[in-house]
């Protein structure tokens, strides 16, 4: 199972506004993944972007990367210069219907703890190419990005073999992460991890959910739809641009590292 699935505001660790968030991507330093603020209020302008982006040159930063962006946010980055590079699917379930747990062989599903991070870590890095993949600042990002978490963790004899990071904020809810080991791929682990993340959620009071993933994600996106979620009829769209003359896009194949990674 590989999906991408941070739709809810994202927070940061690096400050470049009150209206946008930066953090290092994929720890590169050149690099930054630019956010709006969890508690931004109102549409974001091309002068809030462009003093964003000022503030990132200033810090050393070489080209940028936007998280995955609703058409509205998408418009100031486009004005100054970015590039859509990435495209996801959006779903929302109503959380009306939800399949009744079921039981898998070998396998439990439990709440995570902090000590395991570094094992989903690993499930990740398995299971995402480059561009997907979360690194630790990518996780605490997922885990606090929202008032009320619920990190799960599905364990065999081996140790973790999948997690899932679902957040409630306010009446929504938001399926942040769902990842599984490549070798257990297709054996209910995802789907059982998804609908306990779910139950979470209405359990809560959430009213209903968003999920994202990407537009060639053919598994995740039958997934979703088999418990119930539906396509949104716009999606989202991950932007890029370098910050000063001369570097490359964060994209390009110039750079050395992942061609692929997480909005």
């Amino acid at each position: 199972m590989s999906e991408r699935t941070t739709t809810a505001p994202a927070g940061a660790t690096v400050g470049v506004g009150t209206r946008l968030r930066a953090r290092p991507w994929h720890a590169d330093p050149a690099v930054a993944h630019l956010a709006p603020a969890p508690d931004h209020l109102g549409p974001l302008t091309s002068t809030d972007v462009e003093h964003a982006l000022d503030g990132l040159r200033h810090q050393g930063y070489r080209s940028v990367i936007t998280a995955a962006l609703h058409r509205p946010d998408r418009r100031p980055f486009l004005e100054l210069g970015f590039a859509e590079t990435k495209r996801l699917h959006l779903l929302r379930h109503d959380l009306a219907h939800l399949a009744s747990p079921g039981s898998l062989p070998g396998i439990d599903l439990r709440r995570g703890r902090r000590r395991e991070q570094d094992e989903a870590l690993a499930v990740d890095r398995a299971a995402f190419a480059p561009f997907w993949r979360l690194d630790q600042a990518g996780l605490t990002e997922a885990l606090t990005a929202t008032s009320m978490v619920h990190f799960e963790v599905a364990r065999d004899r081996s140790g973790i073999v999948g997690y899932a990071v679902c957040g409630r904020a306010g009446q929504r809810g938001y399926v942040q992460r769902l990842a599984v080991a490549p070798e257990l791929q297709g054996r209910g682990v995802g789907a059982a991890l998804l609908g306990d993340g779910l139950r979470w959620l209405r359990r809560w009071g959430a009213r209903d959910a968003l999920v994202n993933t990407q537009e060639d994600n053919d598994r995740s996106l039958r997934l979703y739809q088999r418990t119930g979620f539906v396509l949104e009829p716009d999606g989202l769209a991950v932007l890029e641009r370098p910050l000063v003359e001369g570097a490359p896009a964060p994209l390009s194949p110039a750079v050395p590292g992942p061609v692929e990674g997480p909005p």
